[in-house]
């Protein structure tokens, strides 16, 4: 098969979720303010499809959960895989969440630090993770001041020193770079059931501000982690996991 079953050992999968620092425009710091909207131009000018309302309050309710200068990470689920005789047989997930951003990241580095310390030995995967997730998280660490773990720290590496890093968007894309290849869609054309929940990806930023449900946004962000999973269950060749081999930790929050 196109991936080798025994790169998942040691391999940590996982997804964020992130939302705007500020409920509204209208709570935006005066200079934060400012900058949004000279933000809030560029997007209007370079999107690729007329935007109904391009006035920053409305982009800001919009587009800001996903731009790092303007965003904050308020869940971070992970995917660990359990073994027997080089087999993975069961899904452990486990979720940071909460409103206190910088805990999150420091939880998050001191698991990265304490199990997964080594990238010679030890993976990351996700969805577009090398794109998103990961420059994400990276940019968050440094706005409150938290050392990247090895995992992460990608400053000067070469794309051979990057092999830790496994992208499911990357991997389907086989060395084309034309388009964007979501999660639901590759899942759906692998037969991997893509998971139904009662929000989507542009509704997370109102289920924090407006329904303060971190619980439901935790919920949506483990079925993403457990998909991508199950994808890279078809790159290997193995069968997937029934919900009964898949177990979920507490929430830490």
């Amino acid at each position: 098969m196109f991936l080798d079953r025994q790169l998942l050992k040691r391999c940590l999968f996982v997804d964020i979720e992130t939302v705007s620092e500020y409920p509204t425009y209208e709570d935006l710091p005066e200079t934060k303010r400012y900058l949004w909207d000279i933000k809030a131009a560029q997007i209007a000018r370079n999107s690729n499809i007329a935007i109904t309302d391009p006035s920053p309050a409305n982009l800001y309710i919009e587009k800001a959960g996903i731009f790092s200068e303007f965003a904050k990470v308020v869940t971070i689920s992970m995917g660990f895989l359990s073994f027997e005789d080089d087999i993975p047989v069961k899904i452990r997930i486990k979720s940071l969440a909460g409103n206190d951003e910088a805990r999150i990241l420091s939880d998050f580095s001191k698991i990265l630090i304490n199990h997964y310390n080594d990238p010679e030995n030890n993976r990351i995967c996700g969805h577009n993770i090398k794109e998103f997730d990961i420059p994400f998280l990276c940019r968050r660490m440094v706005i409150n001041q938290i050392p990247f773990p090895p995992l992460l720290d990608l400053s000067g590496k070469k794309p051979w020193q990057t092999a830790h890093i496994l992208d499911t968007m990357d991997m389907w894309r086989f060395g084309d770079y034309k388009n964007y290849t979501s999660l639901n869609l590759l899942a759906g054309t692998l037969g991997v059931a893509s998971p139904k929940d009662d929000i989507d990806g542009s509704m997370v930023g109102k289920t924090y501000w407006e329904n303060e449900d971190v619980e439901r946004i935790v919920t949506y962000c483990q079925k993403d982690v457990v998909t991508v999973i199950q994808v890279v269950m078809k790159f290997a060749g193995l069968p997937l996991f029934d919900d009964d081999k898949i177990e979920y930790i507490n929430v830490k929050e």
